[in-house]
């Protein structure tokens, strides 16, 4: 059974309104569900048996529906937070607010900073990269807990730049 035929399967299933298919075959194993409410498929399992049967075969493993979490961010007052500049994490990584354990931390709030200074350290793949202002100011918030992973683009520092 090639890929095609698989993904024609998959749309028939989803079209017909059964929730569960289980369909096996001589080297091929597939389950598809669906969900009622809007024939959406869900899972799909795609298990290439080995050539030797006389193995005992375990049983396929149940994964459920990726579940969607809606978080409120926290209501913060657009007026209060406008006069700050954000300090933007530039790459995915680990957030270090200290260069190693036994030093200490390159900015606290309240702590004025100049451009160019090292507000933190962000280690990616295991090279430790410094995070330089753009800006000066003075630190009003961190907003990353040390030790915090942090993905591209997110808000690190609030800066007054007054």
């Amino acid at each position: 059974m090639d890929l095609k035929e698989i993904q024609n399967l998959i749309k028939f299933v989803a079209n017909s309104g059964v929730a569960e298919v289980k369909l096996e075959m001589d080297d091929v194993k597939i389950t598809i569900r669906t969900t009622l409410e809007g024939n959406v498929t869900e899972t799909t399992y795609v298990q290439q048996l080995p050539a030797q049967a006389a193995l005992p075969q375990a049983a396929a493993p149940q994964v459920t529906a990726p579940v969607v979490v809606n978080v409120a961010a926290e209501p913060q007052a657009p007026a209060e937070n406008s006069k700050f500049i954000t300090i933007k994490s530039p790459i995915i990584g680990t957030f270090y607010r200290k260069p190693s354990p036994d030093k200490p931390v390159f900015t606290e709030v309240g702590s004025t900073i100049a451009k160019g200074d090292v507000l933190c350290v962000i280690e990616a793949m295991k090279l430790f990269n410094e995070i330089e202002s753009e800006v000066s100011g003075k630190i009003v918030k961190i907003l990353v807990d040390d030790m915090s992973p942090v993905e591209f683009d997110q808000p690190l520092f609030l800066v007054d730049p007054s």
